[in-house]
């Protein structure tokens, strides 16, 4: 399990998981020829009375793990090769026993190259998969840069959906008219449902971002934008947030409390005065009043940080929520990437295991100049 970094082009990358599938892969490569290499060492010290070619056709088999449909046929025609040396050296070739041996390591060739050819047509499609939602990823969560106005702002995202890049949690930091203007949200449900959600949700906010006057403007047309594409009972929680000089406001529709992470090391959980309802939940019908922002102060090098609920809801082997607040206190770092680096490996160590939920987390922090 691994977070995607998602700020801009001079983020650090990851090479990890790519490091690990050369390696697996170099060593699938080399497995068939090593399998074919022990079988015919063991076939030449048992001496003749003794015979273990049919255990050549591993080698083919194998080969049909990793390699293209030529290589795969070029490991079975070794493998028969070494049949027809041992075969001789065992003094049974051309007997009934090793005419069998021989046709079904043929058989398991064939196989193999049919398994092989199977596998690169499924490769290929996984690949074009991979493609379009690297696209969609770059459309829906767009990279972040490190610096917008008086901020400093990393992220991280991780999908609950096996090899997917994008899901149900979104973020999005924007420099306007207004000051920095930014979303952390998290969409009922998971799937490309969930997806499209978070589409319209980005689509309103990245409009009404730079046209409302205020965070309740913005809200309001995030709103009216779902109150059209949701069905039934589905919501949105988010946090809009606006970054003033020395301070910054908070506007919570339902979602997890920020923390401030004080420079001073103090530790505080922003929780809204008035509780507002998730998104899409109807204009005016649970909030008529409409819901109010609240102001706290960000002093020099105080951070602010936004997750979802894929991170406090994550659990450990026992069965424990992972506990934010606490953990957040004993970690340190002198930027928002290697804060959130920090926070990552904690998290993945207290979990000892992939995520259940989507999980996202954006940390802001106020530059000195």
């Amino acid at each position: 399990m691994a977070f995607r970094a998602a700020n801009g082009s001079d983020a650090p990358r990851s090479h990890g998981p790519e490091g690990e599938g050369s390696g697996r892969n170099a060593f699938l490569g080399g497995l068939p020829f090593a399998v074919m290499a022990v079988v015919g060492s063991v076939d030449l010290l048992a001496g003749p009375g003794v015979g273990y070619l049919p255990l050549l056709s591993l080698g083919p088999a194998f080969a049909s793990l990793s390699c293209t449909v030529r290589r795969t046929a070029a490991v079975g025609g070794l493998a028969l090769l070494l049949c027809i040396a041992l075969a001789y050296y065992d003094r049974i070739l051309g007997t009934r026993a090793n005419n069998l041996t021989f046709v079904s390591i043929v058989g398991v060739i064939a196989a193999s190259m049919l398994a092989s050819a199977f596998r690169e047509r499924r490769e290929r499609e996984l690949a074009d998969v991979r493609t379009v939602a690297e696209a969609a990823q770059r459309v829906l969560l767009r990279p972040v840069p490190r610096r917008v106005g008086p901020v400093r702002v990393a992220v991280r995202y991780v999908s609950a959906v096996t090899h997917a890049r994008i899901g149900g949690d979104l973020y999005e930091v924007v420099m306007t008219a207004n000051g920095v203007r930014l979303i952390v949200g998290d969409v009922q449900g998971k799937g490309l449902e969930a997806v499209e959600n978070a589409a319209v949700v980005l689509g309103a906010f990245r409009e009404a971002a730079y046209d409302e006057p205020d965070l309740p403007g913005v809200a309001d047309r995030i709103e009216r934008a779902l109150a059209r594409q949701l069905t039934g009972e589905q919501f949105v929680t988010a946090i809009l947030a606006e970054v003033q000089p020395g301070q910054i406001q908070l506007l919570n529709h339902g979602h997890p409390p920020p923390l401030l992470l004080g420079s001073d090391g103090t530790i505080r959980v922003l929780d809204p005065p008035v509780p507002a309802p998730p998104l899409g939940l109807g204009l005016g019908d649970l909030a008529p009043g409409g819901a109010e922002p609240h102001a706290v102060r960000l002093g020099v090098d105080d951070q602010i940080l936004l997750y979802t609920d894929g991170v406090t809801e994550a659990r450990n082997q026992q069965g424990v929520f992972y506990p934010l607040t606490d953990r957040v206190g004993d970690l340190d770092a002198i930027d928002p990437e290697s804060m959130l680096d920090l926070i990552q490996k904690d998290l993945v160590r207290y979990v000892g295991a992939p995520l259940g939920d989507d999980a996202a987390m954006l940390l802001l922090r106020r530059r000195t100049i």
